[in-house]
């Protein structure tokens, strides 16, 4: 049984060191309480507030396709799903999402879809160079999965300055047990190796409380961060969707999310960590809630109305039905209700901000990935 004052020394050590032994790391998590948490955030509010202030960042999510290669046991728009409803933008469709985002003072855009090879490299170098042409200001993300080296370069070259992948779990057999076999995390890490080197801003994050996930998974997924050192971390409860082998398993909480949240903060005082819908769709102030335990980036819907309620990767997400300035000033209010301020800016990460202010993709010393 770990005592509350067992609990403030190891939550005290991290918000000293960023960092903990791996038992402390176990104990930490698998002994917390109200208590603990309550005073996990406040130390999280501290690192936030000197890294970024009262600011919390908009990400213009744009999800262009619902179409994937591969069939994670656990993702509503798996390959084998024969009840979703298919969908894909067409360039100028996303080119209006991005217009529409502009004017509601936007300047990051991320293209998250499913593993759709149908959009060659071509494809999405073009997308990406029409969007920083039209708006130059503004940063592309990129959530499309894993790719080869070359069209990581290549994406990157185009003008794409972050990227999205995800590693939903550190440990091998974890993640055999949640995805097909042609799928590995060995290639999955080696994608975000892959993309760091080449001088992106990376986000990786997990999934928690995914069927057969431990605190030890959990610990070695903080541990995996630790040395990858991403930009940005996303995490969010598993939610299972009806479609799925998964659909039976019981969903994460937000009690375990806001808690990570607030660890990951004192391990990554500079991080960009989102409030993300997921965590918005187990509970309903969940958005809020992450921001008070050290989130700083949320991420409104721009994609039509008419394709939201098909971008299903579990059961009950929310917000499928507003329109773009409905989600925009609802974040904002809701943001403001717990003392926050939408910051209207790129919000890249602070190792990258001088860089991007002399009109630089990269910070100094990153890899071009050209001999």
């Amino acid at each position: 049984m770990t005592s509350a004052a067992e609990q403030r020394a190891r939550i005290d050590a991290l918000f000293e060191a960023g960092t903990l032994p791996r038992a402390d790391l176990r104990a930490l998590i698998d002994g917390r309480d109200s208590a603990s948490a309550d005073y996990l955030f406040e130390k999280a509010r501290i690192r936030q507030t000197e890294n970024f202030g009262r600011d919390v960042y908009l990400r213009g999510l744009i999800e262009f396709t619902n179409y994937c290669r591969n069939d994670c046991l656990y993702c509503g728009i798996r390959r084998s799903n024969r009840s979703c409803n298919r969908y894909r933008l067409s360039e100028a469709e996303i080119l209006d999402c991005c217009e529409k985002g502009y004017a509601l003072d936007f300047r990051t855009f991320v293209l998250q879809g499913g593993e759709d090879m149908a959009y060659t490299d071509a494809d999405i170098c073009r997308i990406v160079s029409a969007i920083r042409m039209r708006f130059p200001d503004c940063a592309v993300t990129l959530s499309i999965g894993e790719r080869s080296t070359e069209s990581y370069q290549a994406y990157f070259d185009a003008g794409a300055e972050r990227y999205l992948l995800r590693h939903e779990t550190a440990d091998p057999a974890h993640y055999a047990r949640l995805h097909p076999p042609e799928l590995s995390l060995e290639n999955r890490v080696r994608c975000l190796w892959d993309l760091k080197r080449i001088g992106y801003q990376v986000g990786a994050g997990m999934m928690l409380q995914s069927p057969y996930q431990t605190t030890d998974h959990i610990v070695t997924d903080l541990e995996f961060l630790r040395q990858l050192q991403p930009d940005m971390i996303g995490i969010g409860p598993f939610i299972p969707h009806k479609d799925t082998p998964f659909r039976a398993e019981p969903a994460g909480t937000a009690e375990l999310t806001l808690f990570l949240i607030g660890v990951l903060r004192l391990m990554f005082p500079a991080g960009l960590i989102p409030a993300t819908t997921a965590l918005g769709t187990i509970d309903v102030r969940g958005r809020e809630k992450g921001i008070l335990a050290g989130a700083n980036v949320v991420m409104p819907n721009l994609s039509p109305t008419g394709v939201r309620g098909k971008y299903l990767l579990y059961d009950g997400k929310i917000c499928t039905g507003d329109e773009a300035a409905e989600c925009r000033f609802c974040m904002q209010q809701r943001v403001r209700s717990v003392g926050y301020e939408v910051r209207v800016s790129r919000g890249d990460a602070p190792r990258f901000r001088a860089a991007a202010a002399r009109g630089c993709s990269a910070p100094p010393g990153a890899a071009s990935g050209k001999d």
